[in-house]
């Protein structure tokens, strides 16, 4: 599935921006129950799916096959047990065999089959439903599309999701999803389409992930916090956005290997060191590197992005100027480099002789321009220059902070070594004792006075005991989103007798893409 070029440009923009009002009205509290009730329904599968799902309901249809019968068990088994909340009644025509009468449902011959209706697709978008991905989901085997964006859904993806072989889109952001990032999904060899933005997810990317036939990829606004893997330039996608995460690390070089790439917007995600020379022979049309701790100078291959329209390098730490033939690049529409260092700007990078393109060189160091830095702000690291040629700053922020509480306890543990030598040194004094026991042994009470205090120091490991805290540090961070704006109040349907009745929040949507045309699927 791609776009065209215009609606990749759009579509930036929009991802680009700081969209935060996401489906949040869930309280942690809320959110924990849900996700609990999941793995508990999870454990009746055991780790391995099992493709022989027994409903917690009784039922006398009759089905015109088995597919359809499986795709009864899955919706019902959705909607009886794993759906809390349902405040626009979206799910309320969900009723009886007919499955291709749900709304959200979408029929189509199969594609091994003409002669079998299977259900194809599910879109359940912006329907503000509070629940989880129950593990009946894997009995959908025939479904190309699955959309659940801007919902309430909170929990993992279950592995059962690998029964979805055919599975062309999936689409879960804008949710209240968790856990390290679902592996499971890289075994879905049709997958095209991978939609995680806006959800809980954390941990490492994985390498398959790059090995997948995908044409968009979108991770933004996530919790990712390992490097970029180095085999990022093996994919195959158009679009990769992966903005607003907790990378760490630099821009691989492998990057300019990826085939396809049309935007790459690797955004507010934490990213250090130089620019890469190799960004130079990239052949995308939109790249922002935005908010992020980029340093030293821009590299003079960047007048090679033949085909680039927006390049957004502001609210970094670059220095040096802002070159003419950069400006000057025969696509360019767009060129931000404002919140930067930069103490000098070519004639072509003036925004006040730039009317045929969008420039902004503001908050920077160049003199003679308004709106810059001031000359001690400016002096801190201009008269600093990085030598990117010479100077690696990749390094993982995190090695520090975590190995700096572990030194301390250490120069405590020696401390008390050698204070249980002096024991030993009282012990040296009774070879004077014994030439006094001749007269009296017993009246010399004052030496074992003084054996006591040894007595007490061999106390002195309990201090070794009190190294272990230093790990209690280690927490995980908690979550740092914003509260949900209030919500308009709204009857919702009955829930269960022993569950809590949860808060709609509707609204705080955005658009994903149609479904595509899929071959077997007209």
């Amino acid at each position: 599935m791609k776009a065209p070029p215009g609606c990749l440009i759009l579509l930036s923009i929009l991802l680009s921006s700081s969209f935060s009002s996401f489906s949040l009205a869930l309280s942690d509290g809320e959110a924990s129950t849900i996700a609990r009730h999941q793995l508990l329904a999870l454990g009746n599968y055991g780790e391995v799916p099992r493709g022989d799902y027994k409903p917690y309901f009784e039922y006398n249809i009759t089905f015109p096959n088995s597919r359809l019968k499986n795709a009864y068990i899955a919706l019902q088994s959705w909607k009886k047990q794993a759906i809390y909340s349902d405040p626009k009644n979206f799910t309320s025509n969900w009723v009886g065999g007919d499955v291709c009468k749900y709304q959200g449902v979408f029929c189509a011959q199969a594609p091994d089959d003409p002669k079998l209706t299977v259900v194809a697709g599910i879109d359940l978008n912006h329907a503000d439903i509070a629940g989880y991905l129950p593990a009946e989901l894997g009995l959908l085997t025939d479904l190309a599309v699955f959309h659940i964006n801007s919902n309430r859904f909170c929990g993992i993806i279950p592995d059962t999701i690998s029964k979805l072989t055919l599975l062309h889109e999936l689409d879960v952001s804008n949710n209240r999803l968790v856990g390290q990032f679902p592996s499971i999904v890289t075994t879905l060899k049709q997958l095209k389409y991978l939609d995680l933005r806006y959800n809980n997810f954390e941990g490492d990317l994985p390498h398959d992930l790059f090995h997948m036939p995908l044409d968009a990829l979108f991770l933004n606004h996530n919790r990712f916090s390992s490097s970029i893997p180095e085999n990022i330039g093996n994919s195959t996608v158009s679009v990769l956005v992966m903005a607003n995460n907790n990378f760490c690390g630099c821009i691989p070089a492998g990057i300019i290997n990826m085939p396809n790439l049309d935007e790459l917007i690797i955004s507010n995600s934490g990213l250090q060191g130089c620019l890469p020379p190799e960004v130079g022979n990239m052949k995308a049309k939109v790249i922002s590197f935005s908010s992020n701790m980029f340093t030293g100078i821009l590299p003079k291959s960047l007048s090679n992005l033949k085909n680039v329209e927006k390049l957004d390098l502001s609210n970094n730490n670059l220095t040096g100027v802002a070159m003419d033939n950069i400006c000057r690049l025969p696509t360019l529409k767009s060129f931000n480099f404002a919140n930067n260092f930069f103490n000098g700007e070519d004639n072509g990078c003036d925004p006040t002789s730039r009317k045929d393109i969008f420039i902004d060189d503001t908050n920077n160091c160049v003199p003679a321009r308004p709106k810059q830095k001031s000359q001690q702000t400016c002096a801190e690291v201009v008269n600093k220059p990085v030598d990117c040629s010479k100077v690696k700053l990749c390094s993982k922020p995190q090695f520090p902070v975590v190995e700096k509480p572990q030194p301390p306890p250490a120069p405590q543990s020696p401390p008390p070594t050698p204070k249980p030598q002096p024991p030993p040194a009282p012990k040296a004094q009774p070879p004077p004792a014994p030439q006094s026991p001749p007269p009296t042994p017993k009246p010399q009470p004052p030496p074992p006075v003084q054996s006591p205090p040894p007595t007490p120091k061999p106390q002195s490991p309990p201090p070794v005991v009190y190294s272990p805290p230093p790990p209690v540090q280690f927490s995980p961070p908690p979550q740092v989103k914003p509260p949900p704006p209030p919500s308009p109040s709204v009857n919702l349907p009955p829930a269960p007798a022993d569950e809590f009745i949860l808060p709609p929040i509707i609204g705080a949507t955005y658009p994903s893409p149609p479904p595509p045309s899929i071959p077997g699927y007209t």
